[in-house]
């Protein structure tokens, strides 16, 4: 079992084409024992993103604090603390932070997405640390 507080966790800037402002913390992953899901967290500062990428697998995102919005193809939708998001399987999105104060939400992939092809690069896997 691994416990730890979520700020003793590196937090990694994301250098990638596509991004700015735009960091994460590998709170579970492969490293930690885990055999399916790794959990990350995103912090945005304020007019920051992701980049407006896809890939083959889905992602499950919780927003913690802030407020910003979602690339639905190339629709924005708000968000905002208390939100859940499911990114599908090959659909373009973008995280975009629109408020005042930072963008944190949580983002949980599949193991098996470090083993794919990703059609733009998957913005977490800058920093990664697999043992």
């Amino acid at each position: 079992m691994k416990i730890q507080a979520s700020d003793h966790v590196e937090l990694q800037c994301v250098e990638m084409e596509g991004a700015s402002g735009c960091q994460v913390r590998w709170l579970v992953s492969r490293s930690d024992g885990a055999p399916n899901f790794a959990m990350r967290q995103f912090e945005i500062q304020p007019g920051g993103y992701t980049p407006h990428h896809h890939h083959p697998y889905e992602h499950e995102v919780y927003v913690l604090e802030g407020e910003g919005e979602v690339l639905e193809g190339d629709t924005p939708r708000a968000i905002r603390a208390g939100d859940v998001i499911l990114v599908q399987p090959d659909e373009m999105h973008q995280f975009r932070n629109t408020g005042a104060g930072p963008l944190k939400f949580l983002c949980l992939i599949p193991n098996s997405a470090d083993q794919r092809a990703v059609n733009q690069p998957e913005c977490s896997q800058v920093g990664r640390s697999e043992s």
